[in-house]
């Protein structure tokens, strides 16, 4: 785990963790409060990106009667288990990265 001091004075795998604690809420907070560390920057962009996109995929399939709606029913409880394994990864200090959002992410705090 990383031992690392954040500008906020918490470690950084904790810090990261909580980039996911409300998803993109939080992403934004810490991609704001946090300019030096790199893993919690990364950690809060793949959470925006993650979150918002799939409360935007959320949002779509709702206006979808019945197919839209089951399919969201399925959908919930990926992205629930995603949201845990995120959490998890980050607090072992593990740069994890999603494909996609992760690289785009990567790209953006370098």
């Amino acid at each position: 785990m990383s031992e690392k001091k954040t500008q906020l004075g918490l470690t950084e795998n904790f810090e990261g963790m909580l980039c996911y604690v409300l998803g993109w809420v939080t992403g934004v907070l810490f991609f704001i409060i946090e300019k030096e560390s790199k893993f919690v920057r990364f950690h809060a962009l793949q959470s925006i990106l993650t979150f918002l996109g799939a409360m935007i995929v959320f949002t779509i399939l709702g206006v979808i009667p019945i197919l839209g709606w089951l399919v969201s029913i399925v959908l919930a409880p990926v992205v629930v288990i995603l949201w845990i394994v995120l959490m998890v990864r980050a607090y072992k200090g593990e740069m994890w990265k999603l494909p996609i959002v992760g690289d785009m992410a990567e790209k953006q705090i370098q």
